[in-house]
């Protein structure tokens, strides 16, 4: 090999390397911002811009290798806590949402409770979300499970309504906080259907559930938080991010907000046999 070879090639090198540098340092960046758990193709998406201005050439199949070469794909991860009790007086509607979906914002908004662990014990999280645009319509945490979280959840939702005029129905597990007639009387007063889920299928309340899972994994609810009102904080925070930064792949790697504005997407279903889907006519 020649002297201006040796220089050549090592130079190559030393670019390749400080290139590297910088893109785990984008990436790590960009998680620290939008989430933890941002996938691949999301960072691809959001990083292709910055990484040509840098003069970084990468495709996305070589973008995936480079992540599994420093350990910066997401893992997998499981559910635990159960927060859901059916066993109760109350009435259990019907699920009449079963294989359809939203063609539109506000025509179907699933709602939720998870937990997050404190020094103190478990705080609960309730989460009221349009199906159609993923935005966080309202959302309530405390120290306790009664209907009140669920039911002031639902009021920052209402609240944060657009679209009042639009038929809406609103779609959650049977707990009893839900099925509370306090919980049903409110919804319905503000022109709400109820509908819920009949079978322990997690497709039944698929997009509650992965909400739930986002913002715990990604945004640090996950981990034991010293006190409520830390927790409080970063709940607020996640919310924010999630509906204003987080690009998401169902919304063609548009942002909830912006869809919930200007909605111009087709949905997305995260039912596994798509043929069995249709729209929802209302």
């Amino acid at each position: 090999m020649s002297k201006q070879a040796y220089y050549k090639r090592l130079d190559s090198y030393n670019t390749k390397e400080i290139q590297k540098d910088i893109l785990i340092e984008m990436v790590k960046g960009y998680r620290d911002k939008v989430g933890h758990r941002t996938g691949g193709i999301k960072l691809y998406s959001e990083l292709k811009r910055p990484m040509i201005a840098l003069g970084i050439k990468m495709g996305r199949d070589k973008f995936f290798n480079f992540l599994r070469a420093n350990n910066l794909l997401v893992p997998k991860l499981k559910n635990f806590h159960i927060t859901t009790n059916s066993k109760h007086q109350f009435h259990k509607y019907k699920n009449i949402v079963k294989d359809s979906v939203p063609t539109r914002p506000e025509q179907l908004w699933v709602s939720d409770i998870t937990y997050i662990k404190t020094e103190n014990g478990h705080n609960y999280l309730a989460l009221v979300t349009d199906a159609y645009s993923k935005q966080v319509m309202g959302f309530k945490l405390a120290d306790h499970m009664k209907t009140s979280l669920c039911t002031d959840a639902l009021k920052m939702a209402v609240k944060n309504r657009i679209y009042p005029n639009e038929k809406l129905i609103h779609h959650s597990d049977r707990g009893f906080q839900y099925c509370n007639t306090s919980y049903t009387e409110f919804a319905e007063a503000n022109g709400m259907t109820m509908s819920m889920t009949e079978q322990y299928d997690p497709y039944e309340n698929a997009i509650a559930e992965r909400i739930n899972r986002t913002l715990k994994y990604e945004y640090g609810l996950k981990q034991t938080i010293k006190n409520t009102g830390l927790a409080q904080k970063m709940t607020n925070q996640a919310v924010y991010i999630y509906n204003h930064l987080r690009p998401h792949l169902s919304l063609q790697l548009r942002k909830p907000y912006d869809v919930h504005m200007n909605p111009s997407v087709d949905y997305k279903s995260y039912k596994k046999n798509k043929k069995e889907v249709r729209k929802l006519k209302n």
